[in-house]
């Protein structure tokens, strides 16, 4: 009580407009751990994917906690069938039982919900629509399926003339682009053992921004590393016929190493 009482005093002595601002952040913080506390996250993932990848690190830059639900899949649980019965695959981010499925709409409703801290989309229209483009560009072009290694390279080179000599994609901040390209840094060990290139000669900036990427712990702590990552392909690749998703990863470094 003596605690409280000094506390009291301590904000009553203060300025008016001081007093003003001490309460209203009072206020958003006390707003701010009741929805948290209310709000229920399951995440149904698969480390190593990319695309789970960017559902965690969208997550940790909102500063969410969440329940991580590992799935097989192959022998795809009850719970993944029920909540993504159409694709059948992760990532799914169940929000008080109700699910949302594809990573790219799950980071949007992440930033949507969760929109005092840490925004990822731009508030302009323009800038908006400009990042949902790069990111689409990079699910098709990127992620997308079948691309020689030249393919896979002019890629990234139309990614590092967009990049220029800006820090990040856009200006000076992290964001949707990003988050969206990122967890594909994951897969560059395997690109070059395979592919018989060097990221860092082909593409320099790409590289370079991806360790300024890193640099950040939502990162940094969200993405399998890349020699883990190198292993399980191999592995999946020894095991034969596999999920669809995985396959078609698999088909794409084919291509890489045979062309």
């Amino acid at each position: 009580m003596f605690h409280n009482e000094m506390k009291y005093c301590n904000i009553k002595c203060l300025p008016r407009p001081h007093i003003e601002r001490h309460l209203l952040s009072t206020f958003f913080s006390s707003i701010s751990a009741i929805m948290a506390e209310a709000d229920h996250l399951i995440l149904l993932e698969w480390y190593p994917s990319s695309f789970a990848a960017r559902v965690r690190i969208a997550l940790a830059e909102k500063g969410l906690k969440y329940v991580s639900r590992p799935e097989d899949l192959i022998n795809k649980s009850p719970l993944l069938l029920k909540m993504n019965p159409v694709n059948k695959q992760i990532p799914v981010l169940i929000h008080n039982g109700r699910p949302i499925c594809d990573s790219m709409v799950i980071v949007q409703y992440i930033d949507e919900v969760w929109n005092h801290k840490s925004p990822l989309l731009p508030s302009d229209s323009y800038q908006r629509a400009h990042a949902k483009f790069w990111a689409d560009y990079v699910d098709k072009k990127i992620f997308g399926i079948g691309a020689s290694k030249k393919e896979l390279i002019e890629c990234f080179k139309i990614l590092e003339e967009e990049l220029g000599d800006k820090p990040y994609f856009g200006g000076e901040s992290y964001g949707y682009v990003h988050l969206s390209l990122i967890p594909c840094y994951s897969s560059f060990y395997t690109y070059e053992t395979l592919g018989k290139l060097s990221m860092a000669e082909e593409c320099p900036k790409i590289v370079d921004w991806a360790n300024r990427c890193l640099q950040k712990e939502s990162v940094s702590k969200s993405l399998c590393d890349q020699s883990k990552f190198h292993e399980i392909i191999l592995e999946i690749s020894r095991g034969g016929p596999t999920w669809s998703s995985v396959q078609k990863f698999l088909n794409k470094l084919d291509q890489l190493h045979n062309s």
